[in-house]
This record gives structure tokens, sequence and C-alpha cells, in this order.
């Protein structure tokens, strides 16, 4: 069996990850210097400048299902690279704030629609076995380009004095670029060509060429499956009765995975570090661990998600957020230290990548019906996408040390992230089912009514 091509389109896919997590995070240090820059509104700021490409990133999620599913997914996925080359190279030409924020809009819309088509994808092409490991790379990707962005940013400040943000945000060009080339190396989604296309000819070649071991009985599968739901209820909708479980469960793991704080923490973690007294290059090295923790303990994660399973690894992650939540907010409360606020900034960021960090896309991507997966993952983005944003364009109105809501003690806003996730914890204990080891069309009749 040739398990080698599955592998290699699975990595090229989940390459969009690695572009998806530097632009998250190389923000943060273009975030400064920007705000010393155009001198605009801490609500201006928020907005146009750090939460520009959320919005973007919402609006590519929103609707990135209808091409991903109407173009298939190798198309879109291409399209995306694209997207993101535009975006950083005009990001970095940019001068002024307004024309910043329409090319930073751009590459959230690269992320948006990539946060769709790629695990889509590759949940597709994978067996069930395989199907953690394989789409949990693209969370991994995701959690190297941001240790690569936050390694980069520290290289990059004193590069070219006021200008450093640019050289930032413009190396991001190159991954870009390459990832754009790899792309056309890839096949189309076997499950869409059946789905989508009634190509069963093609479906096969593909199937044969990622080392299925029965190829015929998987399509037999894929085609009973589609049948299935096409006759109990051809006429439903997306949002109808039927699906209910399912968008509960894509909507819960989306919600809860933004209301821990992690990307309010990536951010602007230089902001925060610096709120606790540590100087500004200080700060980004520390961002550097931060990146570093981010990928050692998605590589936890990815070992064991395919053994002790999804759900398992939900109530790790639950219960370390709730213990480093609570430790960062007593550390600002009581000003504890800047070593004690360190370590539990890390012990939060490991119990992010061992947990909801390493099981989202894979989990959104499997509870779906092949039929309407990419607008189950597409709903699942965006609501993840939307909180994000949100949460985003609100943190300059507390961080912000001269007009912020809690000045330069930000320890409210840790003690809540805290306690949404002592709720996240009960929704996983009672509605979260175990879904490792389980092929997707077997999925589909556990989780659709």
């Amino acid at each position: 069996m040739n398990k080698r091509k599955l592998l290699l389109w699975s990595v090229v896919a989940a390459l969009a990850g690695f572009i998806f997590g530097f632009d998250t995070v190389v923000i943060s240090g273009a975030n400064l210097p920007i705000k010393e820059l155009w001198h605009t509104s801490p609500l201006f700021h928020g907005f146009f400048i750090m939460s520009m490409a959320l919005w973007g990133t919402v609006v590519g999620a929103l609707f990135g299902g209808i091409p991903t599913e109407k173009y298939g997914r190798k198309k879109v996925l291409l399209w995306v690279g694209i997207l993101f080359s535009v975006s950083a190279l005009g990001s970095a030409l940019a001068q002024d704030p307004y024309l910043f924020s329409i090319f930073r809009f751009l590459g959230g819309l690269g992320i948006g629609v990539s946060s769709v088509a790629a695990p889509t994808y590759i949940s597709e092409i994978s067996t069930a076995k395989t199907r953690g490991r394989l789409v949990g790379m693209y969370q991994f990707n995701i959690v190297f380009g941001i240790l690569i962005a936050f390694f980069s940013n520290y290289l990059l400040k004193g590069f070219d004095g006021a200008n450093d943000w640019r050289w930032m945000l413009g190396v991001m060009a190159i991954p870009s670029l390459l990832y754009t080339i790899m792309v056309f190396g890839v096949s189309e989604s076997p499950r869409w060509l059946i789905s989508a296309k009634n190509d069963l000819k093609s479906a096969k070649e593909i199937l044969i060429q990622a080392g299925a071991d029965n190829p015929d009985e998987e399509i037999n599968s894929i085609i009973a499956a589609n049948n299935e739901i096409k006759g109990s209820g051809n006429n439903e909708h997306f949002f109808s009765s039927k699906y209910k479980a399912v968008l509960w469960l894509a909507f819960f793991v989306a919600f809860f995975n933004q209301w821990s704080g992690i990307n309010f923490i990536l951010y602007y973690a230089p902001e925060i570090l610096e709120s606790a007294g540590i100087a500004s290059k200080e700060s980004l090295a520390n961002s550097i661990a931060i990146g570093g923790t981010l990928l050692v303990f998605t590589f936890v994660g990815l070992y064991f998600i395919d053994r002790i399973g999804r759900k398992q690894l939900l109530l790790i992650g639950a219960i370390g957020y709730i213990i480093s939540l609570t430790a960062v907010a007593w550390s600002f409360y009581a000003h504890a230290g800047s070593s004690i606020l360190m370590f539990s900034l890390l012990l939060f960021i490991a119990s992010h990548s061992v947990g909801q960090g390493t099981v989202i896309w894979v989990f959104i991507s499997e509870i779906f019906p092949n039929t309407i997966r990419a607008f189950g993952q597409s709903f699942g983005a965006s609501v993840h996408w939307v909180f994000a944003a949100m949460i985003t364009l609100i943190t300059p109105l507390f961080l912000d040390k001269d007009n912020g809501i809690f000045g330069d003690n930000p320890y409210p806003i840790f003690a809540f992230f805290a306690f949404m996730m002592v709720l996240q914890l009960i929704w996983i204990i009672r509605k979260v089912p175990e879904t490792k080891g389980i092929s997707l069309e077997e999925l589909e009749k556990q989780l659709v009514d």
C-alpha cells in the first residue's frame, strides 16, 4: 500500500495552517510600533489594526464552505495561498492604516477559508485510524507558524529601526508562495468527487494512490451514507433539527476555544508581559517560549489523539485551563512577579495545546455528514473566528494603560476566562461524544438524527 502520497497530500494541505499560525501572531510584534506610528484611538487600533484580519477570517469562514463545496477542496486551497501572498506584501508596504487594514483583511479571508478547506480535505482523504493525527497536522502547522512568527519578530526587532514591523509582516510572503506552488501537486478529495461530481473512477484512482485497503468497499460505503442522508430528507436545510446535535457540538467546541483567552494571549503576548514589568525585547523573547511550548505540547496532543481519544484530551486541557488561568489572574492581582506569571502562562499554553488546540479542527471536520461537511466546517470555523475577532477587538479597551478599563492590572479578564473554562468542563463531561477510530460514515449514523 502506498501511504506516502496520503501523507504528502495531508502535509501540503496542512501547510495552510503554518501561514494561518504565522499570520495570527506576527501582528503582535507590529502592535506597539504601529500604535506609535499612526497614533490611532484604542478602539480604532483594536478594530482596524489588530482585529481586521480576524474579521476577514470571519467572512472567509462564513462563506468558505460555498466555494469548497462547489469548486472542490484543491482549487480553494490554491486560492488561499494567493490571498496569503498578496496580503503579506500589501500589508508590509502599506503607507496608511486604511490600506494596511484592507490587506490584513485579505489575509484574514485566506485564513478563514483555509480553516474550512484544509481540515475538510484532510479528513476526507484519511483513514479512521489516522484521521486524528493527519488532521491534527493542520494544528501542528498552526503552532509551528506561531513559533516561527515569534522567533522572526524577535530576530527582526532592531533590524530596520521604525520599519521593523514591515519586515515582520513581509516575510510571510515566502512560505505563502511556496505553499501555493506545492498545492498543484495534491489530489482532489475522493469523497467530494463522489458526493458532488459522481466521479467514481477518479475517486477510486485517488483512493488507490492514498493506499486504501479496499477502495471499492470504501466507495460503496460513501455512496450508501450519502443516499441514506438524501433518502431520509433531502429537502431539509442545514440548520434543520436533523443536524441539531452536530451543530451544537461544533458551536460549543469553537465557542469555548476562544473564551479560553488563547487569541487574547497570542495577539497581545508582548503587551501583556510588558504590563507585568518585563522589558520590550525580553517580552519578545518570552513570546518565543510561548511559541515553543505550543509546539512541544501539540506534539503530545497529536501522539495521544488517536490513542486516548478526543474527549479525554479535551478533559485534560479543560482542567489545565482552569488551574493556569486562575494562577495568571492571581499573579496579576497579587503582583506575584514575572516568573510566576510566565510559568502560569506557559501552563495555560500547554493545556491549550494538548486539549482544545489539538482537538478542535479534527473534531469539527469529522462530525458532519459527507454531503454537508464543507458547510459544517464553515459553520464551526465561523463561530471560532467571530468570537476570536470580538475578543481581539475589545482587548485594547481593557489593556490600554492610560484609557483601559483595568489600567495596568488585567486580572479580572483572566478570572473571567477561568470561569468560562469551568463551564467548558461541564459541557465536555455531559455532551461530548468520543469519535476516535470511527469511520466518517459510521459517525454519520451515530450523530445525525
